[in-house]
């Protein structure tokens, strides 16, 4: 079985998400979402621990967006920064988070990554992880980012005994000229409600049912902490894991890493999002594919190892709690995720529908054929 999508089944999952979406912007949830009734100030701190940001358009589409969703800025001059390949020097990056863990800047209610690339790793000593984690808990803050910021969840995780939100970016989602609309709608459908389920049709090859912490993200960021206190210790957990552009052996080595880490040996259950191969071959052996990654890692930890979660390097992805309990299932037509126990925002106090405005053409479009990846975030 191949997890790279045809022309032919990207088009139906697109169409699929196109209804859904349609559907929902006709709901009466979507309606209750449109009217503000409490004045009451959200505000919405931006970190920019890695790279920068080359489009000033796309922050100021992004800012603008965010705004008129009712958010109170904060912290905007980070998404302006920049030193060498990164978002400012490192002293800049690392007050994003320490001002918020000292008490310098007011805890706000979401803390929005700005983008991805490479320079979180760098910033992780000079973060008072438990001082920020306590902050966060006690305000409910919802910290989002995917990509490269996976290094800052896992260590809020690790040392800050808190979870976070694999999410969308300020540049590859608020900000970009096209949005995805199944992606704004998952965001807005995970952070205004208490739990989360998300169904996968996807081939299973046994009947599972267990629960435990959800927790993970880009296997580039997790393979290079293994052995460092920054990476958490989760025992009974079940493991979520994506990346992009990498080969297959080389996504085996970094499992590998993890596997003699000990990483995998506590876990219950290992679950793919996408990996983005379309492109990526071996040149030792074209029929090395991540297909066969996957029988490796099944035969070599024993654990169930489920694919074609909705999250990673695309386009359309759901918004997910890491560092929360949850519930896996499978069924008949594959499995399903839920949710629990996360923080989220009073919906009222904000109007998050106008964040759907900017890929309202969705609606009507037809399914493109287009592939479905965000070449912009990492």
């Amino acid at each position: 079985m191949h997890f790279e999508f045809s022309s032919r089944r990207r088009k139906l999952l697109r169409s699929g998400m196109a209804a859904a979406a349609a559907s929902w912007l006709a709901s009466p949830a979507l309606a209750q979402l449109s009217s503000a009734t409490d004045s009451t100030p959200i505000r919405l701190r931006f970190f920019a621990p890695s790279g920068y940001l080359s489009d000033p358009a796309r922050i100021e589409t992004g800012i603008q967006r965010l705004r008129t969703a009712g958010f109170t800025l904060d912290n905007t001059q980070a998404l302006y920064r920049r030193h060498q390949r990164f978002a400012g020097t490192d002293a800049e990056r690392i007050a994003d988070l320490q001002d918020v863990a000292t008490g310098r800047a007011p805890t706000p209610k979401i803390l929005l990554g700005a983008r991805g690339g490479y320079g979180a790793m760098r910033l992780l000593p000079h973060v008072d992880w438990p001082s920020l984690g306590s902050r966060m808990r006690e305000a409910g803050t919802l910290l989002l980012g995917y990509s490269d910021i996976c290094a800052v969840q896992l260590a809020l995780q690790a040392q800050g005994r808190t979870g976070s939100f694999a999410g969308p970016l300020l540049y590859s989602e608020f900000g970009s000229p096209n949005p995805s609309l199944f992606t704004l709608q998952e965001f807005i459908r995970t952070v205004s409600s208490s739990q989360l389920r998300v169904e996968v049709a996807a081939p299973m090859e046994r009947h599972i049912r267990l629960q435990g912490t959800w927790w993970g993200g880009n296997l580039s960021v997790l393979s290079s902490l293994a052995g460092s206190p920054w990476l958490p210790n989760v025992p009974g957990g079940i493991l979520f894991l994506e990346d992009v552009g990498e080969q297959p052996y080389r996504i085996e080595r970094m499992l590998q890493t993890l596997y003699l880490a000990g990483v995998f040996r506590q876990q219950q259950a290992i679950v793919f999002g996408t990996f983005r191969l379309s492109n990526e071959r071996d040149l030792y052996d074209e029929n090395y594919d991540l297909d066969t990654v996957i029988h490796t890692l099944r035969r070599l930890t024993g654990l169930p190892v489920l694919t074609g979660f909705p999250s990673g390097h695309i386009r359309d992805k759901v918004t997910m709690p890491l560092g929360y309990p949850a519930e896996l299932q499978s069924g008949a037509q594959g499995y399903s995720v839920r949710f629990s126990g996360y923080p989220g925002l009073t919906a009222s106090t904000l109007n998050l529908a106008s964040l759907l405005e900017a890929a309202g053409d969705m609606r009507t479009a037809p399914a493109s054929d287009a592939p479905t990846f965000d070449e912009t975030s990492n």
